[in-house]
């Protein structure tokens, strides 16, 4: 089935390169309006470019997540301009350094707690109301295997991405009886440039595409779907869903 999100309104952080970017780019390919969010502007216009080719439409914000107040101002202005949210997508993230735990700089743990973690809670706190708002708001978060794996040299990654997963689950438990469904989407190893310089030496071409993956994460953001508080995982060429143990 064709998925047709004609209409709506889809925020997506991240959006000027790799998963990200593909997210952006296969929304609007299926109607929606996309509020693409990103540091890099050369990326962003690269991606506007690509999506008004194609016949779609989208805005363009460049702001850095660690600006706080701005990600405030970006939930007013959608509330201004469209007046609800359809999709939230915080797919923006670093990995830090791949390092043992206690030869981690301050500045770096802190810089991954910034972004992955505290970003992704002032987005969801500015964007929550226009999600009700929306007669089927959905918001995928972004996470990982380190989340659970914890291995050895992840820590602060792993732990930022346990944070936004125990994160997603309670707002998803808050909304349950709302028709906002909020969900965490696990790509798995993928052909990005944060993958390779998790693990310098891998043969990228071994690896999905972001565009790939692009597509599997999509279909979360489809008004028919049910499921909420589940963690999709990348397997065998398909997302499986898992629930945690409460």
């Amino acid at each position: 089935m064709t998925l047709d999100l004609t209409g709506r309104v889809a925020v997506v952080t991240g959006a000027s390169r790799g998963i990200g970017y593909f997210i952006a780019r296969e929304l609007a390919a299926a109607g929606a309006h996309v509020i693409a969010v990103a540091r890099t502007v050369g990326g962003l216009e690269e991606l506007d470019d690509q999506i008004k080719a194609a016949g779609g439409q989208a805005t363009l914000v460049p702001l850095d997540l660690a600006d706080m107040a701005g990600i405030d101002r970006l939930g007013g202005a959608i509330h201004e301009r469209w007046g609800k949210l359809d999709i939230l997508v915080a797919n923006a993230g670093v990995l830090g350094v791949i390092s043992p735990i206690g030869h981690v700089e301050a500045k770096t743990f802190e810089k991954v707690m910034t972004i992955n973690v505290t970003s992704t809670w002032r987005l969801i706190r500015s964007v929550d109301p226009l999600l009700r708002l929306s007669d089927a708001g959905r918001a995928i978060i972004l996470s990982s295997n380190a989340a659970h794996s914890a291995r050895a040299f992840w820590a602060p990654y792993a732990a930022s991405k346990a944070a936004v997963e125990t994160m997603m689950r309670s707002w998803a438990h808050e909304t349950q009886s709302l028709p906002l469904r909020v969900n965490a989407a696990d790509p798995g190893a993928t052909r990005t440039a944060m993958r390779a310089q998790a693990v310098p030496g891998e043969d990228p071409e071994t690896l999905p595409h972001p565009s790939e993956i692009a597509k599997r994460i999509v279909p979360l953001a489809s008004p028919d779907l049910k499921e909420t508080g589940l963690i999709f995982q990348a397997k065998h060429n398909r997302f499986v869903a898992y629930r945690q143990p409460e």
